[in-house]
């Protein structure tokens, strides 16, 4: 190859490379992707033409307006997510996740944008009133495996007996039929499962452990948790999560402020 061919070589490489670092392709310009499992409405669901609906989802694209970026969401099972995040196939996690110390050992989390907790759903005759009375034999404690109540009782419920299920409702079946004391879940399924089986359930929606949900990103992807965190301080000032409580929680929210208890947002 020729001097000259050899600059030539050079200065396209050069040139592309200039591209690039001015965002002919750049990540910060380019589509955001964000993964979320479907599963869980009013959060995160479908609608009838299978299109991606709920409160994470209008917060995924409220996101993508204030940083001025397409926004695709991935519709991914909840325990893959976390890998699909370290692994660069999507960005950022909105899927109802709770920043946990485990996680964050893996991932990084934004600033909290909800609040909630872990409660029970007692059958409608138990003398069931607070967590303390779970932790003694001959107690039967429902789970549902991989959430922080399963967490909780595998750490906390040592004198009782703890019953692992796959399916929520298979938990709420058994407290519904007293086979067991009581399903440990968070806030927001325990308030509905009780609405749906009011005659035989009864709800302790007072928290006795609080989580906080956020938004999860790659490790060391400062620049865009930064961001992130921008957008929900800029979007809880400007009423957009009272909005979607309303829109979406209303009955919830009503009900939790005849309770007493600060609504999640």
């Amino acid at each position: 190859m020729s001097v000259s061919s050899v600059l030539k070589a050079a200065i396209a490489i050069a040139t592309l490379v200039g591209l690039v670092a001015c965002g002919g392709n750049d990540s910060r310009t380019g589509p955001l992707v964000v993964g979320m499992e479907l599963a869980y409405p009013p959060f995160e669901m479908s609608d009838k033409n299978d299109q991606p609906i709920g409160i994470s989802v209008e917060i995924a694209r409220a996101l993508g307006e204030h940083l001025g970026r397409p926004i695709k969401i991935e519709n991914i099972p909840f325990d893959g997510l976390i890998a699909s995040l370290r692994t660069g196939k999507i960005d950022l996690i909105i899927s109802s996740m709770t920043a946990t110390e485990q996680r964050a050992k893996t991932i990084d989390f934004s600033d909290p944008y909800l609040e909630t907790g872990l409660c029970l759903l007692v059958s409608k005759d138990s003398d069931i009133q607070e967590i303390g009375q779970l932790n003694q034999p001959g107690r039967k404690v429902a789970v549902k495996n991989g959430t922080t109540g399963h967490n909780y009782a595998a750490n906390e419920i040592t004198a009782a007996d703890v019953l692992l299920f796959d399916k929520e409702s298979e938990a709420v079946l058994e407290v519904s039929q007293g086979k067991v004391d009581a399903f440990i879940y968070d806030q927001m399924s325990t308030y509905k499962n009780w609405t749906k089986r009011a005659n035989t359930t009864r709800a302790i929606l007072k928290p006795f452990k609080k989580e906080n949900w956020a938004v999860g990103i790659k490790k060391g992807n400062e620049e865009l948790r930064l961001q992130v965190n921008e957008f929900l301080r800029t979007f809880k000032a400007q009423g957009g999560f009272e909005k979607l409580g309303d829109k979406y929680l209303a009955e919830q929210k009503e009900a939790f402020a005849k309770l007493g208890y600060p609504f999640y947002f």
